[in-house]
């Protein structure tokens, strides 16, 4: 897994390289940590991971915020399996899922800096917002604090290379053959 998010963080250092200004990304900027989005099993076991290796004051902060995120989560009609945090059991759970969560902050910003407590375990989602990047539909997106006057042509320019997704993907598989999302929150137990 190291060699992946090597990898993905040189793709995003390349990309911020030519992003320039027009990259709004700083320590303290976390518009982009509220509102729940899936994790895979990869970002699950890298949270974790990041979790055991925190200072324990970290952990436990951390551990509190994740739990009353899960609650309020719950509270809000959780669209998959409530026990285990699988996200999308069943088929009406993905339209749900839209208009989810969308005000709910990571459990692992601290509220205080406003920077990630597990920043080098982030999601490769977390890894990857910012810059110009594809999505599923193959349509360039960008975060809508940044390229804010930029022409199409030189959003373009600046797209994050994604040749990695391959074995992101088949990272995934080898940790969860059926590839079930869950959040951050239900991660961080």
């Amino acid at each position: 897994m190291d060699a992946l998010f090597r990898l993905i963080d040189n793709a995003l250092h390349d990309a911020a390289q030519r992003s320039g200004k027009e990259l709004a990304c700083h320590p303290g900027c976390h518009q982009c940590c509220i509102g729940v989005f899936p994790i895979s099993a990869l970002d699950a076991v890298t949270l974790r991971e990041g979790l055991q290796n925190a200072p324990q004051k970290t952990r436990t902060r951390i551990q509190e915020r994740a739990a009353a995120s899960r609650e309020r989560l719950l509270a809000e009609g959780f669209p998959g399996d409530a026990e285990s945090g699988v996200l999308f059991t069943e088929e009406e759970h993905e339209e749900q899922f839209e208009e989810f969560a969308n005000e709910e902050v990571c459990p692992a910003l601290d509220p205080i800096s406003g920077t990630c407590e597990l920043y080098a375990y982030r999601p490769v989602q977390c890894r990857t917002f910012g810059p110009p990047v594809r999505d599923e539909e193959g349509a360039l997106t960008v975060c809508e604090l940044c390229f804010t006057e930029a022409p199409a042509e030189e959003i373009a320019r600046c797209e994050m290379d994604q040749s990695w997704r391959q074995r992101e993907q088949e990272a995934i598989l080898s940790l969860d053959p059926e590839d079930r999302p869950t959040l951050v929150a239900f991660a961080l137990r």
